[in-house]
């Protein structure tokens, strides 16, 4: 299986594994599925740090509104009597006005807290770094968990206008926003490797050969964005220790420097002629009268 490491730009984003044989076709169309599926995650995982402080999201005539606002317009929340948290609400503002403020109880808090830890650590991107490749199955689980402590902490559902439900039913509209810039299209997706494009009418191994246990770093584009920059020759890592060992030997020079001191020259010891004089006895000559 050949692994690859995807990146967005310069930013390590996942391990695939994946056969030589592989159609260029099927595999950008994985590697885009996985990349936008971790996105979606990340959303929830967002969303839901928000419900779990401030509670479930207000209907949209009514976000950003003052409570006089509300009032005056006799405006009324009817999803919120509904939507109620397990084990009862806490109400906490929120200042931006997006969410009702009846928060979940300290114990459904934590619930939620965690669960969004766990399905972080699936999609992190330490993943790399302890070399565990994602699956869509893995993200579909991290999903799935999500979905579930939604579920324990708000038994009657969310209102369809929630973000969070969006997301769980694929009904998520990020037109305008940054999150929509992230995504990348599968029909759209470009998979580059050396400074080339791998075209989707190949398969993997027309260009990285048959040896099945090579390791490559492709980046994931949008089509029309061009050809990403180049891998750099050595990693930060690598440079910082480069960058390190002439510091250090910038320092050992200086201090031979400071102790080019050539006065034990005058030393007897470093007299090259005293072994011929003491022979000659002539070492303890005084040339001034006595």
């Amino acid at each position: 299986m050949v692994l690859l490491h995807v990146k967005r730009g310069d930013e390590s984003q996942f391990l695939l594994q994946a056969p030589g044989s592989t159609e260029l076709e099927e595999l950008t169309v994985q590697v885009a599925r996985v990349y936008n599926a971790r996105l979606k995650v990340q959303r929830v995982c967002s969303e839901m740090e928000e419900l779990a402080e401030h509670g479930i999201f207000l209907p949209p005539n009514m976000q950003g509104l003052t409570d006089d606002q509300i009032e005056e317009l006799k405006l009324k929340d009817e999803w919120g009597e509904k939507c109620v948290p397990s084990g009862g609400s806490v109400f906490k503002k929120d200042d931006i006005g997006r969410r009702n403020g009846q928060a979940p109880n300290e114990k459904m808090k934590q619930v939620l807290k965690k669960t969004i830890e766990e399905a972080k650590a699936i999609i992190s991107k330490k993943q790399v770094e302890a070399s565990v490749c994602v699956t869509m199955e893995m993200v579909k689980d991290a999903l799935d968990q999500l979905r579930g402590a939604v579920m324990i902490v708000y038994p009657m559902g969310l209102p369809p206008y929630d973000p969070i439900r969006m997301e769980f039913e694929n009904k998520e509209d990020l037109s305008g926003t940054q999150a929509g810039l992230n995504v990348i299209k599968e029909s759209e997706a470009q998979l580059w490797w050396a400074a080339k494009e791998l075209r989707r009418t190949k398969k993997l191994s027309d260009y990285v050969g048959k040896n099945e246990k090579t390791k490559i770093i492709v980046k994931i584009q949008q089509r029309g964005q061009g050809a990403p920059a180049r891998e750099p020759i050595i990693s930060p890592e690598e440079q910082k220790q480069l960058m390190l060992h002439y510091h250090r030997r910038q320092e050992e020079l200086k201090k031979l420097e400071e102790n080019d001191d050539d006065s034990c020259l005058n030393s007897p010891w470093a007299d090259n002629t005293a072994l011929k004089r003491h022979f000659h006895g002539v070492t303890d000559i005084k040339w001034r009268p006595r």
